[in-house]
């Protein structure tokens, strides 16, 4: 099952455990904004003369999710074989991710489809400058926030931050992950593997154990994989085989990390690393250990391998790296919406530290994504034992829970969303200049359904009289996605516009 498929059917089961409605599962489920690039359709066709002096084009998008708990927020990722459905399956995760830690954003995911192993630095900056420039109008610090991610880095987010100013003056707030001197966050580098660490240490602890002695398995050895692997070391943690792109290794008596770390930095890979015995790559997944951590590439974890599987805990520090079909084997599974979220709650800290112009100690950063996890991990607690769930569906349920709340009271209408007393917002439609008018509630009704006094008019008035054309920018763009994509029997009925505030 793809990323998507899967994320689409967490999301579906967690909708059921709420009770939500069909039209406001709808609206959650569908992207808010899905921007392509090809030589058929579209606005973000990528060309930059190479050094070579020919013209290559590059596709580019960005799949923006959510809103309705503030700005969207996710990587950029630069590859190859960038996949949409992917894409859009990890734009939907953010929203579920940044939920689930009580962040104030939604979520989004983007890149362009290139090799950036096979461009010059000049070659990746033009083409960095020249995709900001098709997009500049659709992120924005309160708006949409990347980040890096694949194949980019601090420096592709100081060229997007260069490339965004000048359109709209200096917004270090507008990108994430950027080098320190440019507004970065001290302790976003290690924030992901440092979560990782934190989130391990609720589970072990839920079970009366601690990281000390436990025997741990890292499948990964970048940026997440190698900061999980020392901090880890650094707890009293004993991990006795990882792997990464150039080959794995094992110690049954524990690797020694800072060694490795320098090996690998060295000859880019623990390849070759004379404190541990190779093994196949392919094996590690199945090797005797406490907490397995995948922290590579998503489905390694699959009906194939997963009843081989010895380890007792899965923490996900990877996303999708857990097939559904594996979710069924006898082993505990810190699901990656929750796991893996400590890289985007330090990019939150490092924003908050840009709008307001105060920097952070690192100690500061690193104890308050601590109380994020801590806190995270009670209230997926919580929602298991509420709803008799599993980790996985704890989690997404808290996280759906939080999105359709927010969405409800926002504006959209259900009277079946958990924990809002079966109130509602109103919806008139009006025809012929507000002549006449029909009271039309969004998501169900009946005689649970309370319509408010709220007066829409051809001049479109929201709660109270606040004209359309008096909306933020961001009010705007999301009228123009209801428009498209939630009401399509009003528009059926009457070619007129159900609007909604996202």
């Amino acid at each position: 099952m793809n990323a998507l498929a899967a994320t689409n059917r967490n999301f579906k089961l967690a909708s059921r455990l709420l009770g939500l409605d069909s039209k406001l599962e709808k609206s959650l489920l569908i992207p808010f904004r899905e921007i392509k690039a090809s030589k058929i359709a579209s606005c973000v066709e990528c060309t930059i003369p190479k050094d070579d002096g020919t013209l290559q084009s590059y596709v580019g998008f960005r799949v923006q999710h959510d809103n309705a708990r503030g700005p969207m927020k996710g990587g950029i990722r630069y590859h190859p074989e960038v996949d949409p459905d992917e894409v859009n399956a990890l734009a939907q995760l953010m929203t579920w991710k940044t939920a689930v830690a009580n962040i104030p954003y939604g979520g989004a995911k983007g890149g362009i489809g290139c090799n950036p192993a096979e461009l010059s630095i000049s070659e990746l900056e033009r083409l960095t400058r020249v995709f900001t420039q098709k997009i500049h109008d659709l992120i924005g610090t309160h708006t949409d926030v990347p980040a890096p991610d694949m194949g980019t880095g601090p420096q592709t987010m100081a060229w997007i931050l260069d490339e965004y100013s000048k359109f709209h003056g200096y917004s270090p707030a507008v990108v994430t992950g950027k080098p320190i001197d440019l507004g970065g966050s001290l302790g976003r580098e290690a924030a992901t593997g440092r979560g990782v660490l934190f989130a391990t240490e609720a589970l072990l602890n839920e079970h009366g154990k601690s990281v000390s002695g436990q025997r741990f398995v890292i499948q990964g050895f970048g940026n997440v994989g190698s900061w999980a692997a020392q901090l880890i070391s650094e707890k009293g943690g004993k991990v006795v085989a990882v792997s990464d792109i150039s080959g794995a290794i094992k110690n049954s008596k524990g690797l020694d990390i800072p060694s490795l770390l320098e090996h690998s930095k060295k000859h880019k890979g623990v390849k070759g690393f004379h404190g541990g015995d190779p093994i196949s790559a392919d094996s590690i997944l199945v090797e005797d250990c406490d907490v397995l951590v995948p922290a590579a590439l998503g489905g390694v974890i699959n009906r194939e391998n997963a009843n081989e599987i010895k380890a007792k805990f899965i923490v996900e520090a990877a996303n999708h790296p857990t097939d559904p079909e594996a979710d069924e084997a006898s082993v505990v599974i810190l699901p990656d919406i929750y796991a893996n979220s400590g890289g985007v709650t330090v990019s939150y800290f490092e924003w908050v530290q840009n709008i307001q112009g105060f920097m952070w100690n690192e100690e500061k950063v690193n104890n308050e994504l601590g109380n994020y996890m801590t806190k995270g991990f009670k209230d997926v607690k919580e929602m298991c034992k509420t709803h008799d769930c599993d980790l996985r569906m704890g989690a997404f349920t808290l996280a759906v829970n939080r999105v359709a709340r927010a969405t409800v009271l926002r504006g959209v209408t259900s009277p079946n969303v958990a924990n809002i007393n079966k109130w509602v917002c109103p919806l008139r439609v009006c025809d012929d200049g507000g002549s006449k008018r029909e009271d039309k509630p969004i998501g169900g009704g009946g005689d649970a359904t309370r319509v408010a006094p709220v007066q829409w008019t051809s001049g479109v008035q929201f709660n109270g009289g606040l004209a359309m054309d008096q909306r933020p920018q961001i009010g705007r763009s999301v009228v123009v996605f209801v428009t498209r994509m939630v009401c399509e029997e009003s528009r059926e009925r009457d070619n007129r516009t159900d609007f909604r505030l996202g």
